[in-house]
């Protein structure tokens, strides 16, 4: 077989990673705040990928439990003890800020596992593949070509549930290697209708909230967007973490190219989820305290103000790629 020299960089951390596994007698395996299937799958998918080649050691997955992934699986309750002497492994995390329990540098060494664009090095190992799907794909592949470490049922349905969830169902960022992660996980014994029917539904309460949406979005030159407020979230019956399923909303109409969330935060500012079909989204929520993926990516918008600017500099990114593509048409 033979290996370009980006493989073989990407395989020659993963060595430098696994002798790390191998080393410590306790693993502790942090992800961000505000988890998303990817975040939550990875991680838990390498928990369980772990303890099953490493039964004697201590492995723990962290971070605050989140209802609506209640179902992926659960995270432990460690005492601050617990990171002497032990190895911390940050997934799914691009920079510093996001990760989920502070303690995270409490530990005796910290490696980087991450699939977003390396804007924040951070660790004493980092292996960051932007071209990938998802963590849960760079897990899978991970477990699968290191020996001792294998894929077992629960870790591959955790994997499962994070690829499919940061590729929107194989809607986008899905690379012929997504779906050769995908065919090595179906190789195991998973409900797979079950888990995607659990990934598709939304509550009675978030489809009528839904009407509202549909209802209230604004649409204007490829740009789709909606401010929801506190008021409203609360009127909703929503929850702390219920606004999730408002984001996919957009990507269904053909008009919408590009489009936002402003959810209100406790102290008045706004939390921005920004999504894309082409324009490049990464590029705005960096000006505006965020980042992620070029069609994915989380901001900040500290007033109406600042909002206002993030959906003028949409428009004008959305204005630039539909007349780069009637360029191309012609």
């Amino acid at each position: 077989m033979i290996f370009n020299s980006a493989r073989l960089k990407d395989m020659d951390i993963q060595y430098q990673i696994l002798r790390q596994i191998e080393k410590y007698q306790t693993i502790i395996i942090h992800r961000h705040q505000r988890p998303d299937p990817d975040a939550v799958g990875s991680q838990l998918g390498l928990k369980n990928g772990l303890q099953a080649a490493f039964p004697e050691k201590n492995i723990y997955a962290v971070g605050k439990e989140i209802t609506g992934l209640a179902w992926v699986g659960s995270m432990d309750i460690i005492p601050d003890s617990t990171y002497e002497n032990a190895l911390v492994i940050v997934i799914d995390t691009a920079n510093v800020a996001r990760i989920d329990d502070d303690r995270f540098k409490n530990g005796d060494k910290l490696i980087k596992i991450d699939h977003h664009p390396n804007d924040e090095p951070y660790g004493d190992l980092m292996w960051v593949e932007p071209g990938r799907s998802s963590c849960s794909e760079m897990v899978t592949f991970f477990l699968d070509d290191n020996i001792p470490l294998l894929l077992t049922d629960e870790a591959a349905r955790n994997l499962y549930i994070g690829i499919v969830g940061d590729t929107g169902r194989f809607m986008y960022a899905s690379t012929p290697e997504t779906f050769i992660a995908v065919s090595k996980l179906y190789h195991f014994s998973i409900d797979y209708e079950r888990v995607n029917r659990e990934m598709s539904s939304i509550s009675l309460v978030q489809a009528r909230f839904s009407g509202k949406v549909y209802d209230e979005m604004k649409v204007e030159d490829h740009v789709g967007w909606i401010t929801l407020t506190k008021a409203e979230i609360e009127a909703g019956h929503l929850g702390n973490e219920g606004t999730n399923f408002v984001v996919g909303m957009f990507g269904s109409i053909k008009e919408v190219l590009v489009w936002a969330n402003f959810i209100e935060n406790d102290d008045g500012s706004y939390r921005v989820r920004l999504r894309s079909k082409g324009p490049n989204v990464n590029e705005i929520a960096k000006l505006h305290n965020g980042g992620g993926h070029d069609m994915a990516s989380g901001a900040k918008a500290k007033d109406q103000t600042e909002i206002d600017q993030i959906i003028k500099e949409l428009k004008e990114s959305a204005n630039i790629f539909s007349t780069s593509l009637e360029k191309t048409a012609k």
